[in-house]
């Protein structure tokens, strides 16, 4: 398989796995001690998962509900599911029951892989009809044929305006997913991230897990985030990137924990993203730690990243989350016509790691599409020279005088 820095990854999950186990590499290290995993066993163990779902009668794009935490058994649940050409359900496990079952019913998976840690929260919300795969047995069952536009993830959103909606990204907008961090970040074979996040978000699974099997590198994957143990985790295992969120650099900025010399020389940058990082907590942070932090911005329904920072020497622009990577962004006014540059107006993305659509949702995803532009429902504005700035939200509300009056957009200067 080709890595093109203008070219999305062409083919399937499947594909890119089985070149990448044609190494030897190591593609995931565990700081709870499980054992390492190299490419070709990580691609040998999905097969096995894959084929045990197949043998259970599971069609081609039918959801399997995942349940995992961080670690080994999560990341063979996700490739397992993937490879086999199913719909990878990712269930946050942070967003609740009630949430949970919602998802789980929605979903229409028949079949979940569950982590022996949430097994009480999964039989208090799966829907009767749902059936835990035990331990997983050689089956002796032909793979589905798969290409790039099958579905490959099913992702919930927050659900803050109403019940959540189910993101669906094809084999194609996954491996795009992991691409566009890639080519803005120059990632390579030699790159190690040390993943904090959960793989339950889309930041977590596609900046990091996706991104590794895009670039051919490698990942430390802790079970969640310390600020005790994670320059130790640093350190100890030659990181040289992570991806976390604005909360994760203020506790590291407020710890009493430092990097050895030796582990910052290693590390290349630090990403963030999900919400916007304050100017002086990220400049505080650079001048304590001596590492560059790469502001981005990324969407559920865009496999995460849209938009980042270049790495220096490029010109990081503070308050700003960059330019774009491997897809378009553009600003759409009121009459949902492009804004000239510096006028603000909602942010519309278009490319290959844009979603399908939300999972039995027509109305949602008509109204969400522009064409083949998908509105964020984010307001913003683009410098002269491309960089973004987010400068709220569309459909926030303006208190005044007891009513409620919709933000109206308005050039800026």
């Amino acid at each position: 398989m080709n890595l093109s820095h203008d070219i999305a990854p062409e083919g399937t999950v499947r594909d890119w796995l089985d070149h990448r186990a044609k190494s030897d590499a190591v593609a995931f290290v565990f700081t709870d001690d499980s054992p390492p995993l190299g490419w070709a066993a990580l691609r040998d163990e999905a097969c096995k998962i894959a084929k045990a779902l197949t043998a259970q009668g599971t069609t081609k794009g039918e959801s399997i509900a995942i349940l995992q935490p961080n670690g080994r058994e999560g990341v063979l649940a996700f490739y397992g599911a993937v490879y086999g050409g199913f719909r990878a359900t990712m269930i946050n496990l942070a967003a609740g029951r009630d949430a949970i079952a919602y998802a789980l019913e929605h979903c229409e998976a028949r079949i979940a892989l569950v982590h022996e840690s949430v097994t009480a929260l999964y039989e208090s919300a799966a829907p009767t009809h749902m059936t835990r795969l035990g331990a997983v047995t050689e089956a002796d069952a032909p793979l589905h044929e798969i290409t790039s536009k099958d579905h490959a993830l099913l992702m919930y959103t927050s659900g803050t305006t109403g019940r959540p909606k189910g993101v669906v990204h094809t084999q194609a907008s996954l491996l795009a997913g992991g691409w566009t961090p890639t080519i803005a970040h120059k990632l390579t074979g030699q790159d190690r991230a040390l993943c904090v996040l959960p793989i339950c978000h889309i930041n977590g699974l596609c900046v990091t897990v996706m991104g590794a099997l895009v670039s051919g590198g490698s990942v430390v994957m802790a079970e969640k985030f310390s600020a005790r143990q994670f320059w130790n985790q640093i350190d100890a295992h030659e990181v040289t990137w992570f991806s976390v969120v604005p909360t994760i650099i203020s506790h590291l900025l407020h710890s009493d924990t430092n990097p050895t010399p030796e582990g910052r020389s290693r590390l290349r940058f630090g990403r963030s993203a999900s919400s916007a990082l304050a100017p002086d907590v990220q400049t505080a942070f650079e001048r304590r730690f001596d590492v560059p932090i790469i502001e981005t911005m990324g969407l559920t329904e865009t496999a995460a990243q849209i938009l980042s920072n270049p790495l220096p020497p490029g010109t990081r622009k503070i308050g700003s989350p960059g330019i774009a990577y491997g897809n378009e962004v553009t600003i759409l006014g009121p009459d949902l016509r492009e804004c000239p540059t510096g006028v603000e107006g909602e942010i519309a993305i278009r490319g290959p790691n844009v979603m399908l659509e939300y999972l039995k949702n027509p109305d949602a995803t008509k109204s969400t599409f522009q064409g083949d532009w998908l509105r964020t429902g984010d307001l913003g504005r683009k410098d002269t020279e491309g960089y973004l700035f987010v400068t709220g939200r569309l459909k926030e509300l303006i208190i005044k005088g007891g009513e409620n009056m919709p933000y109206i957009p308005t050039a800026t200067l």
